[in-house]
């Protein structure tokens, strides 16, 4: 038997106490971007809408809802770095998250370290384990079925340096349980963390 379901049109309305959107397409990984203004100013700013699109090269994106500062940046500079979130650093990314002027650099916010790039201007944050830094292949403002324009923007770049902790390359594999990752969930305020107890295997099938 066919179990009951909600149904709804997202134009016009969920009707449930909070929008169930961002927690069915989840948990996903968080986009912890820092960039570099044209005045030199640095900025880190986490994305929950953020993924890999492409293999080789490879190539990660994220989405702003508004033209925030780092799109800004990352328009007029054509790089950023993206650094993983650790469950270590799980209350340092929150606390880039604040709504802040640009002139407030959220790396002292959240007692964050920059850290040189190697090919790119922006720096990485040095307590973050893994790091890509990226150019900029891609900045696309979104629209819906309609072709109506909306406030939000897709930035795509191509990933031209990747720095992994010793640590987590286990005989040159990279352990992503080891790692800890933080992960966006739902809600307000949810998140979630991977460790062994997630891991499974599942070798694809011979075709």
């Amino acid at each position: 038997m066919m179990e009951a379901s909600h149904f709804y049109e997202p134009r016009l309305g969920h009707g449930l106490p909070h929008d169930p959107f961002n927690a069915i397409v989840g948990p996903r990984p968080i986009g912890w971007i820092s960039t570099r203004s044209a005045e030199g100013l640095l900025n880190v700013a986490p994305y929950s809408f953020f993924t890999a699109f492409n293999y080789t090269p490879p190539i990660v994106g994220f989405s702003s809802i508004g033209y925030k500062d780092s799109v800004r940046n990352i328009e007029a500079s054509g790089e950023f770095v993206w650094n993983l979130v650790t469950r270590p650093l799980a209350e340092a990314m929150n606390q880039t998250s604040a709504a802040v002027a640009p002139e407030v650099s959220e790396f002292e916010l959240a007692s964050l370290t920059p850290l040189a790039s190697r090919l790119v201007a922006p720096p990485r944050i040095a307590e973050s384990p893994v790091s890509f830094e990226c150019r900029l292949t891609q900045l696309l403002q979104l629209q819906d079925v309609n072709g109506q324009i909306l406030p939000t923007w897709l930035v795509l770049g191509e990933v031209v340096a990747v720095h992994i902790a010793q640590r987590l390359l286990v005989n040159g594999i990279y352990d992503t349980a080891r790692a800890d990752h933080v992960l966006r969930g739902g809600g307000a305020a949810d998140y979630f963390s991977v460790g062994p107890e997630q891991l499974f295997k599942m070798p694809r099938p011979r075709g």
